[in-house]
């Protein structure tokens, strides 16, 4: 029967830390051009729209497929895969990421494009389903926090650089030069683990009819699926269509880039204030992160909006901060 890791050994004893971090490197390189892919469509959502004749709520469907598609693909990528090098694995999915993107890029129907979409969020839940964990393959076990922040890392980046970048370089030269970018750099991404990192065999494993007993027998896991699937699920409705939202306010192309840059620097701001709480006062924290979400989207959405509001803390700082690495 298919198999896929439950547990992760730590690092070869000897293994060299140089070429650890690298690799750790080559992995965060990959989570962000898969972040960077993923959430690319909320700053181009109008053009796209345009171009390939379909309405600004069908072309939300960028957005909504891979995140859906990413949710259950994560742990059918981790099982089917099971027995295979982590690394091979890690390849063939930024690979097909990079693929998607450049084929998304010369796309003459939104058809092809949701095809596209589909597949990038397989590559996005099944990547991060091995690589949220694999720092501890990687590094000697002193290393192995400081190796993971670094891998998250890719996602703060993504929504600081990674966005707004492709969102200029869409308004700039237009959408398939943005989306043939980050094709682009996911072959980039999959030349680099492919070089840098070692072969990672496959660790403890179980199987498909074990995976619903996590979910039946730990009530934490319950509780906890629940409140992201809701807060997730009410950001991105939101965040999906905050171009059109803020161009029915005047709002012009270059200042919504300038925005999202904003947006992504206010979660950062976000993910450092709510670790720094969440150890203490974990229920509280995550109901402040609730009502500033909700207030937030919910003034975007009602109020008269201009540069300066849009940008505020209330509309910015939020998300991230809730979200942390995906929908993603």
């Amino acid at each position: 029967m298919t198999t896929a890791e439950t547990g992760k050994s730590a690092a070869a004893p000897g293994r060299s830390a140089v070429k650890g971090w690298l690799a750790v490197l080559a992995v965060t390189l990959g989570v962000f051009s898969l972040m960077t892919s993923e959430l690319l469509p909320v700053g181009l959502l109008t053009p796209v729209g345009t171009a390939l004749d379909v309405s600004e709520g069908t072309a939300g469907l960028m957005v909504t497929v891979p995140g859906l598609v990413a949710a259950v693909s994560a742990p059918v990528v981790t099982v089917t895969t099971g027995r295979v090098d982590r690394r091979i694995v890690l390849v063939v999915l930024i690979g097909l990421m990079g693929a998607a993107n450049l084929a998304s890029a010369f796309a003459t129907s939104f058809t092809v494009v949701l095809v596209a979409r589909f597949l990038i969020g397989v590559s996005v839940g099944g990547f991060w389903s091995i690589a949220g964990g694999i720092a501890l393959r990687l590094v000697p076990a002193k290393h192995v926090a400081r190796a993971t922040a670094v891998i998250f890392g890719g996602v703060e980046t993504a929504s600081v650089l990674g966005v707004p970048t492709g969102t200029f370089l869409g308004d700039l030269s237009g959408w398939r030069t943005a989306f043939g970018a980050v094709g682009v750099l996911g072959l980039v991404s999959l030349a680099c683990i492919l070089f840098l990192m070692p072969k990672i065999p496959a660790g403890q494993s179980l199987t498909f009819s074990a995976l619903p007993k996590v979910f039946v027998r730990n009530a934490g896991v319950r509780v906890g699926i629940a409140l992201t699937f809701l807060v997730i699920t009410g950001h991105f409705l939101a965040y999906t269509f905050v171009r059109p939202v803020l161009q029915g306010d005047g709002i012009g192309d270059r200042s919504i880039g300038v925005l999202l840059l904003t947006f992504g620097i206010a979660g950062i701001c976000g993910n450092f204030i709510a670790g720094a709480l969440v150890a203490r006062w974990l229920r509280h924290c995550v109901m402040g992160i609730s009502v500033v979400l909700t207030s937030g989207m919910v003034l975007l959405a009602v109020a008269d909006t201009d540069v300066l509001s849009a940008g505020s803390p209330s509309t910015a700082s939020a998300p991230r901060a809730c979200c942390g690495p995906g929908p993603d």
